[in-house]
């Protein structure tokens, strides 16, 4: 029963006292005199009491008509399954009709390519080529199942072991596609009420793992140590769960965003200081950083072991796909029974795990195209050091140079196509491709826009002269006609 119902009948009687308290109102039963409002409260109280004993009146069950089903369906506007398509989203990237070696093929035309991570510029190369063939030849293109079912072959291990041994890790598994590597990885070691300090400026893959992770997530200035400390200190600080969850730093050894490279000897030295596990993609370094290419670990003479987790994607300086995670024997086994990229996808097609370590095996033998590919990074910024209206911001070590405006309009949107301007009039006019850092709508990085230019040992200085005098021609006309 409704308790308005019950509150009306109270006040009801309420009244009925006030009404009734008179020595007139008075009634004679069986020679009795009783006062007329007991009367009435009594009436009421049988009331009360036959509608708490009512069912609930619940109104009767019918089909809908044809009639009201069409009105219903008339009326009804489903939302759309993705947001409306703008003149923005109907841009179309330039198709190469050859390999993406340092030269390549647009539109029947030959250009000058930097838009490939074709670092120590293996694409093409006879060794190469030739360990796809033969692992075609035996195994086929692909291997038709999960690895921990039917889908593991003797290539794969051979693979893991030869990347376990060129980094001096204890095991390695390897991912069937590079950018799953990441947002798999994270969420099989973080779960819901661990702890995850990020750089704003990691890549969407990153972003995906974490979101997936259900962690908390706490984000610090772009390659900021100081913020980065800041942050640790009052995770520490003021979260008293934190000394009982798992917690972990993640970075990037070089941000694709930025062309930066992370201090990984500080990063080492807060890791301990504050107790946490360390999350490292090397996707840019593996085979760039390094004396022998071995990567940001190498590179700042920081032991492998003091990583805690590696990942990296195998298509840019090994020429290959997919990629693979490495460290310690008990993180990479955990892997194998709960990342989901792991278990539930097709293992990587025999022949690219051939060629992987056909690439290390080139990169060990030959250290002199690290060099090489150092003194590229050299001469182009020299060339690019006065670019008009821009200006590099990556490490001066990173193959992936990156050039952001001077001087922003104010909007990303803007700012981005001006940017795209300026790569599709070098492409069009000067045969040079390069490209903006162009990002999908679920990209959630802040960090400006700006001209990526992948820089290969396979260049020539002639290719380098050339992408900088276009990128400073193009540049002044583009951002002198937008003042």
């Amino acid at each position: 029963m409704d308790f308005s119902v019950i509150s009306v009948l109270t006040n009801a009687l309420d009244w009925v006292k006030v009404t009734f308290d008179a020595p007139l109102a008075r009634a004679v039963v069986f020679g009795v005199h009783i006062d007329g409002h007991l009367v009435v409260e009594a009436l009421l109280v049988i009331a009360i009491l036959f509608l708490l004993l009512q069912k609930s009146y619940k109104p009767p069950k019918r089909p809908l008509t044809e009639k009201e089903i069409d009105e219903l369906c008339e009326d009804w506007v489903p939302e759309s399954l993705i947001p409306p398509i703008t003149e923005e989203m109907k841009y179309e990237s330039p198709v190469m009709d050859s390999a993406a070696g340092p030269h390549t093929i647009i539109d029947g035309r030959e250009v000058v390519n930097f838009a490939s991570t074709n670092y120590l510029g293996l694409i093409g190369n006879e060794k190469l080529n030739e360990s796809c063939t033969a692992a075609v030849e035996k195994y086929g293109v692909g291997s038709c199942g999960p690895r921990g079912f039917y889908g593991t072959i003797d290539v794969h291990l051979d693979c893991e072991e030869k990347i376990s041994k060129f980094l001096g890790t204890p095991d390695t598994l390897l991912y069937s596609y590079g950018i799953s590597t990441m947002f798999s990885a994270i969420p099989s070691l973080c779960k819901k009420g661990d702890i995850i300090v990020a750089d704003e400026g990691v890549h969407w893959a990153i972003q995906n793992g974490l979101y997936l992770s259900r962690s908390t997530i706490v984000y610090f200035k772009h390659n900021d140590m100081e913020s980065l400390e800041n942050t640790l200190e009052k995770i520490i600080r003021e979260n008293k769960r934190a000394t009982k969850v798992r917690r972990y730093i993640v970075v990037e050894a070089l941000y694709q965003n930025s062309g930066q490279i992370v201090p990984l000897d500080v990063i080492v030295k807060l890791k301990e200081k504050y107790r946490f596990r360390v999350l490292l993609d090397e996707s840019h370094t593996i085979g760039v950083l390094g004396d022998s290419g071995r990567g940001l670990c190498e590179h700042y003479g920081v032991p492998v072991e003091k990583i805690d987790v590696i990942t990296a994607a195998m298509g840019h300086a090994l020429a290959t796909d997919g990629g693979f995670c490495t460290g310690n024997l008990k993180v990479v086994d955990h892997q194998r029974l709960g990342s989901s990229g792991y278990v539930f996808s097709a293992s990587l097609p025999p022949y690219l795990a051939s060629a992987a370590i056909a690439a290390i095996d080139i990169l060990e033998d030959n250290p002199h195209l690290i060099t090489k590919l150092k003194q590229n990074i050299t001469l182009l910024l020299e060339g690019l050091s006065d670019v008009p209206g821009m200006s590099i911001t990556s490490n001066p070590r990173s193959p992936l140079v990156f050039l952001k405006l001077k001087r922003t309009t104010g909007s990303l949107k803007n700012d981005l196509q001006l940017l795209e301007d300026i790569a599709d009039r070098m492409l069009k006019e000067d045969t040079v491709f390069v490209v903006a850092s162009k990002r999908s709508t679920v990209d959630r990085c802040r960090l400006p826009a700006g001209i990526r230019l992948f820089v290969s040992a396979a260049h020539s200085e002639s290719d380098l002269l050339h992408v900088s005098e276009s990128l400073k021609r193009v540049a002044a006309l583009v951002l002198s006609d937008c003042k």
